[in-house]
């Protein structure tokens, strides 16, 4: 069993990054804030990425389809698929992109 304050991951580009095989966790998982207008570029995995808006809102780029997703907000990846997003609001957005991969 493992207690983990978010303070105590490793923060790198504008994530703290959860790395399940560190941890005993079959998955991966990445706390992201981001400001205004940042958000990382288009991308895919081979596995499925959930990603759960926390905070504020952003715009979803999942293959050809882009929606606002606002706090509360869940989006299924399916893998392989081009996706991005974007803190299109005007104050930090919190996501957590949960990386569903067997380890």
């Amino acid at each position: 069993m493992s207690f983990i304050n978010l303070d105590q991951l490793p923060f790198v580009g504008m994530s703290y990054e959860f790395a399940g095989e560190t941890q005993g966790a079959p998955f991966s998982a990445y706390i992201v804030k981001a400001k205004p207008g940042q958000g990382p570029p288009l991308h895919k995995h081979p596995y499925v990425e959930v990603a759960f808006t926390l905070e504020g809102c952003a715009t979803i780029t999942v293959g050809d389809e882009q929606r606002e997703v606002k706090a509360g907000g869940i989006v299924v990846i399916p893998a392989n698929t081009p996706h991005r997003f974007v803190n299109s609001g005007r104050s930090t957005s919190t996501l957590v992109r949960d990386l569903l991969r067997r380890i």
